[in-house]
């Protein structure tokens, strides 16, 4: 078996690419990297050469909508919520309901906050946190998951919780 390190690629059929291109150049902030003569661009996510995101010009009878999460700073996915709306979009908790700040999935844990691009796929802006995983706390809203950890170590810290 291959150890696997990260992804490097994932791939998104939008209907249309001019549009889609603006979208996640312009509001997602990737870098455009190349755009083919076959209807597919392709961006950089992060670094040139770290991870990419293809796009493909295309549509069937039925329509798919897919998944991605693009790893953020944890201060980049506090602000995401008022500079989505400012872009026009709307930003969604992990239940698809609009919010106006992140969630913590506590598993992990990470904030996120999600949001649709123009074809309905679902992104997400996502930071891990240095804090223990705490799955029984379930997904909750960020101001919450301040209150309960603002006095809690760090994970890996050799310290008790107060």
């Amino acid at each position: 078996m291959i150890p696997v390190q990260s992804l490097f690629e994932t791939h998104l059929t939008v209907t249309d690419l001019d549009r889609a291109v603006e979208f996640y150049r312009d509001v997602v902030g990737l870098q455009l990297a190349y755009v083919t003569s076959a209807r597919a661009a392709f961006f950089w996510i992060g670094p040139a050469g770290n991870a990419m995101l293809g796009l493909w010009a295309g549509s069937g009878p039925q329509k798919m909508t897919l998944h991605t999460a693009f790893r953020a700073s944890l201060a980049d996915v506090i602000a995401a919520p008022g500079l989505l709306r400012s872009a026009g979009l709307t930003p969604l908790d992990f239940d698809g309901q609009p919010t106006d700040e992140p969630v913590v999935i506590a598993w992990m844990p990470a904030a996120s906050v999600f949001f649709r691009d123009p074809d309905g796929h679902l992104l997400e802006y996502i930071a891990m946190l240095p804090h223990t995983p705490r799955p029984e706390q379930g997904i909750v809203r960020w101001r919450v998951w301040e209150l309960t950890h603002s006095a809690a170590p760090p994970l890996g810290s050799s310290q008790t919780p107060r």
